[in-house]
């Protein structure tokens, strides 16, 4: 029982914390500025990308910006609901990876340690290994799928 509860409370975390941060960066939350606010809008999000990524070409670190955030709301959404959990945990642990490298290469190796950037990744990983997700969507449908055979 301990380990269920531990894996759906690793999935939700991971979840929220993806759909939440990535719903800010649209305003979902507040303007810029408030305290419970990382973003606010897209410029100051964008912004924080391109300095992250310096070390790219300014497009390419834009480009990046989008289809992190596109793939930061999707994950976030598929492990809230527990539905294709193992490929949105091994998406999870590779997106916050690459953020991890590219914020050692940028700010030092201590910046993603101090944000806990390879805890999220390792976490991720460590959820994509579990054999059976109890209480999502995945969980659910193994069973429809079981009983009509």
């Amino acid at each position: 029982m301990q380990k269920r509860i531990a894996q759906l409370y690793l999935r939700l975390a991971l979840g929220t914390g993806f759909t939440l941060l990535g719903l800010d960066r649209f305003g979902f939350w507040g303007p810029n500025g408030k305290s419970w606010v990382s973003w606010g809008d897209w410029t100051h999000f964008s912004a924080y990308a391109r300095e992250v990524m310096g070390f790219l070409p300014g497009q390419l670190a834009n480009f990046l910006a989008v289809i992190a955030t596109i793939a930061e709301i999707s994950i976030g959404i598929l492990l809230l609901l527990g539905w294709l959990t193992r490929q949105a945990a091994i998406g999870s642990a590779i997106l916050t990876l690459c953020f991890a490298i590219a914020m050692a290469i940028t700010y030092g190796i201590t910046s993603p340690i101090n944000y806990s950037v390879f805890t999220v990744s390792a976490g991720s990983f460590l959820l994509s290994t579990q054999p059976i997700h109890r209480w999502s969507l995945d969980a659910l449908f193994d069973q429809k799928n079981s009983t009509h055979q």
